[in-house]
């Protein structure tokens, strides 16, 4: 009779549900798996930092001395701030020498308006006494940036083979390296790695 008794008290407390962990235990379990899960979470963004950046692509409009004009009026319209924008007068020694006419002092070497996280619409001013003539259907090219060095001398290689090269890649003054040609099919591009943010 005690041994049926000992057998049944045994299968009782098999079955019987668990008690429920004290509180502050269950608490600190939870806070341990929130800070293994910030860790992970840690490694992750800074894979995510290190990673080469991704290529970009954009439009660059060229102007026949009112690329101002059009940018603000860009500018209204998307609602982004300017962030870059800068005159011809403005280049390093650009006044010494006649290396920019007066004419040109003014006009708008480089400006970038931000449309997304992704994309930027870019533009600048020309005019024949720089040695171009802005016409319908030259006035814009694509502007591809990098992640890095070698993947902006691959792009340049490959899509200007058997194009006009008008700039060869080169260490520009404001941080870029930087080439410029129009390919076979007469389509100009731009191709840049921004070294200063690397």
């Amino acid at each position: 009779m005690a041994t049926a008794k000992k057998t049944v008290k045994k299968a009782i407390k098999k079955t019987a549900p668990k008690k429920a962990e004290p509180k502050k235990v269950a608490i600190k379990k939870v806070a341990a798996k929130k800070t293994a899960a910030k860790k992970k979470s840690a490694v992750k963004k800074s894979t995510v930092i290190n990673m080469e950046r991704p290529t970009t692509v954009n439009a660059y409009l060229t102007f026949n001395g009112n690329c101002e004009e059009a940018f603000n009026h860009y500018r209204s319209v998307f609602g982004n701030e300017f962030v870059y924008f800068g005159r011809f007068k403005d280049v390093p020694g650009a006044m010494e020498g006649n290396r920019v006419q007066a004419a040109d002092a003014n006009k708008i070497m480089h400006v970038s308006l931000p449309i997304s996280n992704e994309t930027m619409l870019m533009g600048s001013d020309t005019s024949e006494t720089m040695g171009h003539n802005v016409t319908a259907g030259n006035n814009f090219s694509i502007s591809v940036g990098t992640g890095s060095k070698k993947e902006a001398d691959r792009l340049f290689t490959g899509l200007s083979k058997g194009g006009k090269i008008t700039m060869a890649m080169n260490s520009a003054f404001w941080g870029s390296y930087f080439g410029m040609f129009t390919d076979r099919f007469g389509i100009q591009w731009m191709i840049s790695f921004v070294q200063n943010n690397n």
